[in-house]
């Protein structure tokens, strides 16, 4: 039976929900918008077809994390929208939709783009009040000599997935290493950031080959790659750089010694994987799969914590405004669960996204880095990447 007390408290409850809600409902909503830019590329082809590129790859991250940002929304009076575009060669920018979405650009963007591109479109004189989220490019010159003050990155750049690579070999004490490199010019930009880290964590490349090959590897691996590798010296772990996923695919147990393989095949240094299932990922990735009806991928993780970063700055300030959000993301006060196991924060010397790097196999989680005895006097996340006294990056200064 309810009693004159429950009776009063829930009248007046009521009529405390009567007299707030028309306010809530009369209120404006804020309107935060926010566009996902691609220029798509032509890939290279490559030998086999196991593994084809998703056509939405980072499109569909992104449409969750808008869904994620939506839900809170939708409680705070904050509307949330997500407009797609296609830059072409000349760096003209058009929406995907027609005239069911804006015809230009928001002030919140994400860039899927070439790092020519990408700083152009960044050096516009109509674009130095945007913020853009590169989402996809790992060049180390992004972060460095070429950063530019109003493009920050959830992509994790070649610097840390090669860092997160000689960690483990340091852990494991793996220290005499072969590398393989492909031809093309990421291939050759890997195979920069790891003899830059062996540097850094006093390993020992003892020997290179470049692969030129045109050979048919998914017929004749067997009978190639074994006296291609003879020759190499003593060494523990062979390294592969083959970032268009051509050839490295093929060495693991076809190499003349018997040893490890580890960088674009076998171990792989990465930002996501289906593998990630702890620190509530399993949820994430769940939630992916019912959207995109397929697994995650790197580029989409980027995508996503990109449009989660602005969703995050937007409910703290109550402010769309470009300069506000990158004030808050860039501030101590900044912190995104990121399904990692550790709070990503960015760094505000250059724009980069700190966050763990998953050391995987197809199958499993290996290690995540950083590692453990890796220290650093502000997070041992920046022992992963372009440390700020290493960094040439002025425009964070300004």
């Amino acid at each position: 039976m309810m009693t004159v007390g429950c009776l009063m408290r829930k009248t007046a409850l009521w009529v405390a929900i009567a007299v707030v809600m028309p306010v809530a409902l009369s209120a404006q909503a804020l309107e935060i918008n926010i566009s996902y830019i691609r220029q798509k590329v032509d890939r290279p082809p490559v030998l086999s077809n196991l593994d084809p590129i998703p056509e939405d790859d980072g499109q569909a991250g992104a449409i969750v994390g808008h869904a994620d940002n939506a839900t809170t929304g939708r409680f705070l009076n904050q509307d949330y929208r997500l407009s797609f575009f296609e830059m072409d060669d000349t760096g003209a920018v058009t929406p995907v939709d027609g005239a069911t979405t804006p015809q230009t650009p928001g002030d919140l963007v994400l860039m899927d783009a070439p790092a020519a591109y990408l700083l152009a479109f960044a050096d516009r004189p109509e674009n130095a009040g945007k913020l853009i989220f590169n989402v996809a490019r790992g060049d180390a010159a992004l972060r460095d000599t070429e950063c530019r003050a109003n493009v920050l990155h959830t992509a994790v750049s070649d610097a840390m997935r090669s860092d997160a690579l000689a960690q483990f070999l340091v852990l494991r004490r793996w220290s005499k290493l072969v590398m393989i490199e492909g031809r093309r010019p990421a291939d050759k930009a890997f195979a920069d950031a790891i003899r830059n880290s062996a540097a850094k964590f006093r390993l020992k490349i003892v020997a290179t080959k470049e692969w030129v090959s045109d050979a048919d590897l998914r017929r004749t691996a067997s009978s190639e790659l074994p006296p291609f590798t003879q020759d190499f010296p003593k060494h523990d772990v062979l390294i592969v750089a083959d970032e268009t996923d051509d050839f490295a695919r093929y060495l693991p147990y076809n190499t003349w010694q018997p040893r490890p393989v580890v960088g674009s095949a076998g171990l792989l240094p990465t930002a996501w994987s289906s593998a990630v299932e702890s620190w509530g990922a399993a949820q994430l990735q769940s939630r992916f799969e019912e959207s995109a009806g397929r697994d995650m991928r790197p580029l989409d993780y980027a995508a996503w914590a990109a449009i989660r970063s602005i969703g995050e700055a937007v409910t703290r300030l109550n402010s769309a405004n470009a300069g506000d959000v990158r004030a808050f993301i860039l501030s101590d006060a900044f912190e995104l669960s990121g399904f990692k196991g550790r709070k990503l924060s960015f760094r505000n010397w250059n724009g980069q996204m700190r966050q763990v790097v998953h050391l995987v196999h197809p199958r499993a989680v290996v290690a995540n880095a950083p590692l453990p005895g890796f220290l650093h006097r502000v997070t041992e996340l920046d022992t992963l990447g372009l440390d700020e006294p290493e960094s040439k990056c002025a425009a964070f200064a300004e």
